[in-house]
């Protein structure tokens, strides 16, 4: 049975799994991705200490939050680790290590493909990925495979435009459900006021399921801007699958009836009669799983 690492770098941690080729993850770390002056030494160090663990993991996938070149080599433009922006982080640790395969990827694209390779469920052809987090992140997979685009680095669809002509993650990002959190208070009872300054997305999230009002009024606003998204990437992609996945897909009991809602009303039923909108399987797991399912396009 073949291992693999599967990291999923963040902007607060990098995570790393090491997985069967048959899903099963064995072990996971996670070091701190903040903090270090130069980025690549200390990856390379990092990967150092996993390998003497593990020497006989020969296939590596990695997950980056942020636009790679087409070729999967040089890292673009990563919002939440600037000094790697023009590093072609692939040479600089093949070099490390020669007889490893790295592959690297978007972290949502990742994920997207972990659903397939990874979830307990008879995933389809096609389908629609969506992360809901910090950020909002998209990925399409079609005939089993990411699609990437022109350029490589297509459905960045937290960055497209919602009828309030703010970008999607603007509206649903962390920020954004903080800022409607915020400008509800007085409007509503609850007792996540209680510690507003230290409260979380996924809280209000949770509070939501358990019948908080204010939850409940912030994430069917989530569900409708997403929805209205949706609407636009199902009609594009001619794709009826969506799958919600990463933080807050914990909401998608709240969110789910809006998104529908929002569909219903805006495709005809040629979209909406084989329609399935489902939360993704891997849950807090998904960077990392999705990023080891890397392993297996080469």
């Amino acid at each position: 049975m073949e291992k693999f690492f599967g990291i999923d770098v963040g902007g607060t941690n990098i995570k790393i799994g090491l997985v069967t080729s048959d899903g099963e993850m064995l072990e996971k770390v996670k070091y701190p991705t903040t903090g270090q002056e130069e980025f690549v030494p200390y990856f390379i160090s990092i990967l150092k200490q996993e390998f003497e663990k593990y020497p006989e993991v020969k296939k590596v996938g990695i997950g980056i939050p942020g636009v790679i070149s087409k070729d999967r080599t040089t890292l673009l433009e990563i919002p939440n680790i600037p000094n790697l922006n023009g590093v072609n982080l692939k040479k600089e640790i093949a070099g490390s290590f020669p007889d490893v395969f790295f592959h690297l990827e978007n972290d949502a694209a990742a994920a997207a493909l972990g659903e397939y390779y990874f979830s307990k469920w008879e995933t389809p052809e096609h389908y629609i990925f969506i992360t809901l987090g910090t950020g909002i992140g998209g990925g399409v997979i079609i005939d089993h495979d990411i699609f990437k685009g022109g350029d490589g680095n297509s459905v960045e669809i937290g960055h497209i435009l919602v009828h309030n002509k703010k970008t999607l993650e603007k509206n649903i990002g962390k920020k954004g459900i903080m800022k409607r959190f915020n400008k509800l208070e007085g409007k509503f009872t609850s007792p996540l006021y209680d510690k507003k300054d230290e409260i979380q997305p996924k809280e209000i999230a949770l509070a939501a399921l358990e019948g908080d009002k204010l939850g409940i009024k912030i994430f069917n606003e989530v569900g409708k801007y997403l929805g209205e998204s949706l609407v636009s990437a199902i009609r594009l992609f001619d794709i009826k699958t969506v799958i919600i996945g990463g933080g807050l897909a914990v909401s998608f009991e709240i969110i789910k009836r809006p998104i529908l809602k929002m569909l219903n009303k805006n495709l005809t039923s040629y979209y909406t009669k084989n329609l399935l909108i489902k939360q993704a399987e891997l849950g807090n797991n998904a960077g990392i799983m999705g990023a080891a399912s890397l392993c297996y396009l080469n």
